[in-house]
C-alpha cells in the first residue's frame, strides 16, 4: 500500500492540472477569508493609516477586473508557449520526453500562479459593492459609499507583484529547459538518483540472487508493468509461506495468460487475487521503479542526434557521458535490489534479475552501431567506457566493460575507412591499454 501511495502521488504530480487546480483551491479559500475579515471590520485599521489611501468601489473594481482578465491572458499565453515548447522539445528529442517536461515543476507552478491570480481576483471582485449599496468609513471619518474589502485589495496588488515575478521566470526557464544539455542532465541525474535508491549498499559487487522457479500466474490485461508493490508481495509470501520468483520487470509488457510470476510453496490459485493486486499496469513506462526508462530516454537522445537527418554527434557525445556515470554508479553497487525490511537473501520476494551486463547492453551496447558510424563519437564512447570502469574494483565488470570497447571496434572498422579508421585503431590501442595497467 506504500508504494502504491508512493506511485499515486508521483502520478498526480505529472499531471499538469494538480498545482494549479491546487493553486486555485487555496487562491479561493484565501479570498473568502480575507473579504470575510474586512466585513467582520478587523481590518478598519488600514481605512485609517495614513500611508494607505482607501480605494473607492470603482477603483477596486476597475483595478481587480483589469487583474482577472490579465491574469487569464497570461495564463493562456504561458500554456500555449509551454505546448510550442513541449511540441518542439518532443520532436527533436524524442516523443518519451513530453513526460519530463509536463512533470517539470516550472511550468506548473507559473500556471497555477496565474491561474490562482485569476481566481482570487474574481471571487474579491464579487464582494466589492457600488456606491449604493452599504457605506464604509475614511480614515478622516468620512462615509464613503460602498465597501471596498481594503485588505483584500492589498494582497490582490501584492500577488500582481508575484505574478511578474513569475512571468520573468517562466519566460527564462522554458528557453533554458529545451536546451539539450540541460534535458540531459535532468535525465542523467535522475537517473543517478534512481540506481543510488535501487541498489544502495556500494562497494560490493554480489549479482542478482538467482530464482527458484514454481508454478506461473499468469497477466489479467495488456499494458506496461507501471509499479510493483514489492512490500505487499513479502507480506503475501510470508504469510503463505512461499517464494515468489518474478518474471517482469517494472517497464516490461505484458499481454493475458503471460507470466507475471513463479510461486514455489503454495498453489496459486490462493492467492493470485491478492497477488495480481500488487501489480500496476498502464498504457505506457514510468519512471518510478524503472532506472532503464531513464537509460532508454538517454539512448534514444543519442540514437535520434547520429541519425543521417540530425547528425549532431556532439549531442550524442554529452548522451554518452552521462550513460558513462550511470554505468560507473552501476558498477560500483551490489546488484540486489532493496525490494524489502532485512536482507535481500532472506526476503521471499525475487525479482527478475538486472546483472551488470544487462545494464550495459541496454546502455552502450544499444547506441554501439550509431556510434560506430561516426569517428567523434566512437572514440569518445572509448574514453568513456575507460572512465566509467576506473572506479569500478570488481574485474568481471571490468571486462563487461571492455569487451563492449572491442565490439565498439569491430563495428567500427565496418563503418570508418582511411584516416578516420586509423585514428579510431590508435584510439582502441590507448583504450586497450588503460585496462592492461589496471
Amino acid at each position: 500500500m506504500t508504494a502504491e501511495i508512493r506511485f499515486f502521488w508521483a502520478r498526480l504530480n505529472a499531471n499538469y492540472w494538480f498545482y494549479p487546480g491546487l493553486f486555485s483551491i487555496f487562491a479561493a479559500v484565501l479570498a473568502l477569508s480575507l473579504v470575510w475579515l474586512d466585513r467582520s471590520g478587523a481590518t478598519a485599521f488600514l481605512s485609517e493609516s495614513a500611508w494607505l489611501i482607501p480605494a473607492r468601489p470603482k477603483g477596486a473594481a476597475d483595478m481587480l477586473t483589469v487583474m482577472a482578465g490579465s491574469m487569464i491572458g497570461v495564463a493562456s499565453t504561458v500554456f500555449s508557449i509551454t505546448l510550442v515548447a513541449v511540441t518542439y522539445a518532443s520532436g527533436n528529442y524524442g516523443p518519451r520526453l513530453l513526460t519530463n517536461f509536463l512533470e517539470d515543476r516550472g511550468n506548473q507552478v507559473s500556471l497555477g500562479t496565474f491561474i490562482a491570480s485569476f481566481v482570487y481576483a474574481l471571487i474579491v471582485l464579487r464582494s466589492v459593492r457600488s456606491e449604493d449599496e452599504t457605506p464604509a468609513a475614511s480614515a478622516t471619518g468620512d462615509m464613503l459609499p460602498g465597501f471596498v474589502p481594503q485588505l483584500s485589495l492589498l494582497v490582490a496588488y501584492l500577488m500582481m507583484a508575484v505574478c511578474v515575478g513569475v512571468l520573468v521566470f517562466f519566460l527564462n526557464h522554458i528557453p533554458s529547459s529545451i536546451r539539450i544539455n540541460m534535458v540531459l542532465r535532468d535525465i542523467g541525474e535522475r537517473l543517478l538518483g534512481a540506481v543510488r535508491v535501487t541498489y544502495p549498499i556500494e562497494d560490493e559487487f554480489s549479482e542478482a540472487r538467482e530464482q527458484v522457479g514454481g508454478k506461473p500466474v499468469t497477466a489479467w490485461d495488456t499494458g506496461y508493468v507501471q509499479l510493483i508493490d514489492f512490500e505487499d508481495l513479502e507480506k503475501i509470501a510470508r504469510d503463505c509461506n512461499c517464494t515468489f520468483s518474478l518474471r517482469v520487470r517494472t517497464g516490461d509488457f505484458v499481454h493475458r495468460d503471460l507470466t507475471l510470476m513463479e510461486i514455489e510453496g503454495c498453489q496459486p490459485d490462493e492467492i493470485e487475487a491478492r497477488v495480481r493486486d500488487c501489480f500496476t499496469l498502464g498504457a505506457s513506462r514510468t519512471p518510478e521503479q524503472d532506472p532503464q526508462f531513464l537509460i532508454d530516454e538517454l539512448v534514444e537522445i543519442g540514437l535520434r542526434a547520429l541519425s543521417p537527418g540530425i547528425n549532431d554527434p556532439f549531442t550524442a557525445i554529452t548522451a554518452l557521458h552521462w550513460l558513462g556515470a550511470a554505468t560507473s554508479e552501476i558498477g560500483r553497487r551490489d546488484l540486489r535490489k532493496d525490494i524489502g525490511n532485512g536482507d535481500s537473501d532472506e526476503i521471499p520476494v525475487i525479482p527478475l534479475p538486472d546483472d551488470f551486463a544487462h545494464y550495459v547492453k541496454r546502455g552502450f551496447g544499444a547506441i554501439r552501431s550509431a556510434v560506430a558510424t561516426s569517428p567523434i563519437a566512437a572514440e569518445v564512447m572509448l574514453d568513456t567506457l575507460s572512465h566509467a570502469a576506473t572506479p569500478i574494483r570488481d574485474q568481471r565488470r571490468q571486462e563487461i566493460l571492455r569487451d563492449e570497447g572491442k565490439a565498439l571496434a569491430e563495428q567500427a572498422r565496418l563503418n570508418l575507412v582511411g584516416p578516420d579508421l586509423a585514428r579510431m585503431e590508435e584510439h582502441v590501442l590507448r583504450f586497450e591499454r588503460t585496462f592492461w595497467t589496471d
